[in-house]
């Protein structure tokens, strides 16, 4: 029992500290994680069960933050201009990571004010960590979720006892989320291939005119959609519309 609460105190301290570094601004300094065993030896399988907790840390926080609304723009944005590998996928992922640090900065260092500080000074237990750190999180997840989404996965759980959306079990409110998320990210998507439709279209016409149709329409579009996305300031004005979208 020892050496469980120590693993997942271990585990609590090292997911923290890496979300409080990239989130609080550069004057703030993330907590040390100290580790001292006492001579106490620890189980091979609670040393895998903690790997495996830690490989799945980034998926669980990457569907309950912004960054899947972010991510699914970006893909959307580069289809739309007809660039196959341009801005690369390590790019679109550093810059959605880079936007839903910025954007769920705040809650984290709620975070960490609340629930991780006194957990790490040993002022409150693992359970009331877990409920203070799960608030926030709970709340912004509520923010962004349509009702309809909500009322769908509340069905199917069927829950009964909750008299507030607050109460609800996190994993009716994740799910509702995620769907809200991806119809919103659909939306802005659908948006932002409406003119760079109607420039392959005015292209593609032009060319059939001409008749020169052995000449692909995107080759000739693309140098007109880049022109088009740098004099409007496109990442400018997509990167406010993403970060003014969501409800804080």
């Amino acid at each position: 029992m020892k050496n469980k609460n120590m693993r997942r105190k271990v585990f609590l301290g090292a997911l923290f500290s890496i979300l409080i570094a990239g989130a609080l601004p550069a004057r703030a300094h993330a907590a040390g994680l100290e580790i001292n065993l006492n001579g106490s030896g620890v189980d091979t399988l609670e040393i895998l069960e903690t790997l495996t907790l830690l490989a799945l840390a980034p998926t669980i926080l990457i569907m309950t933050s912004c960054f899947t609304r972010i991510v699914i723009v970006l893909s959307f944005l580069r289809n739309a201009l007809g660039l196959q590998q341009t801005p690369p996928n390590q790019v679109l992922v550093g810059m959605a990571l880079m936007l839903s640090l910025f954007i769920m900065s705040p809650i984290v260092s709620q975070i960490n004010t609340e629930a991780y500080a006194p957990y790490k000074a040993e002022q409150i237990t693992q359970e009331e960590f877990i409920r203070r750190a799960a608030g926030p999180m709970k709340t912004f997840m509520l923010k962004q979720t349509k009702k309809e989404d909500l009322n769908l996965f509340v069905g199917l759980a069927k829950v009964e006892n909750a008299s507030s959306a607050q109460e609800l079990p996190i994993a009716v409110v994740i799910p509702a989320f995620v769907t809200s998320e991806l119809r919103r990210a659909f939306i802005i998507g659908f948006l932002i291939y409406i003119p760079f439709l109607i420039i392959d279209m005015v292209v593609s016409s032009t060319l059939m005119s001409m008749g020169m149709v052995m000449l692909p329409p995107a080759m000739v579009s693309l140098p007109f959609k880049l022109l088009l996305f740098v004099l409007a300031d496109g990442w400018g004005l997509l990167f406010k519309t993403l970060v003014s979208s969501f409800n804080m």
